[in-house]
């Protein structure tokens, strides 16, 4: 009898001692599918006042790479979220490209003003760099970590601005 009594408590302490490592992992969250890492596409746009941003240059950094337009549904649904998220984050190091989708400023600017007044938007006028990326429609982001591999993507809008959603964020950011 008392074998068995040192038997199960040896197999509850180690219960609770997988319990204990396995609570320092963060769960993806539902909607966000962990790819095969491969190299993010090349993306050089500008911004509506005309500056350059470079995707390379941001290597060392966790970077929440986002396709929309104006036009879609979600991603008007979405946009605040994303303005709450970047709100709380980027004082964490995660970096933002906010690409919009061969829109011309007046209608960038006019739905940003409404949803989401604080994000700078990328211009992709001709769509070649959305191309490169090959979403599967809009909403459409990518994780891109500081090793400039894309490692995860998400498909349709997300309620980023959550605890679940901002939890996994901020795991990425502190494990690379």
């Amino acid at each position: 009898m008392k074998q068995i009594r040192q038997v199960l408590f040896i197999l509850f302490c180690l219960h609770l001692s997988t319990a204990a490592i396995g609570s320092d992992r963060t769960e993806v969250p539902k909607g966000i599918l962990p790819l095969q890492a491969y190299p993010a596409p090349a993306t050089v746009l500008r911004d509506m006042d005309g500056e350059i941003y470079d995707l390379e240059k941001y290597k060392g950094d966790w970077v929440f790479v986002h396709f929309w337009a104006s036009w879609c549904g979600p991603c008007v649904k979405e946009m605040p979220a994303i303005q709450k998220m970047t709100e709380i984050l980027q004082s964490e190091g995660l970096k933002i490209a906010l690409i919009n989708t061969a829109e011309d400023e007046d209608t960038v600017f006019s739905f940003l003003s409404t949803y989401a007044p604080n994000l700078r938007p990328l211009m992709d006028r001709d769509g070649q760099v959305t191309e490169k990326w090959q979403p599967r429609g809009l909403p459409a982001t990518y994780l891109v970590d500081p090793r400039g591999q894309v490692r995860y993507q998400a498909l349709g809008g997300r309620d980023w601005d959550t605890s679940p959603y901002l939890e996994f964020l901020r795991h990425l950011l502190k494990s690379d």
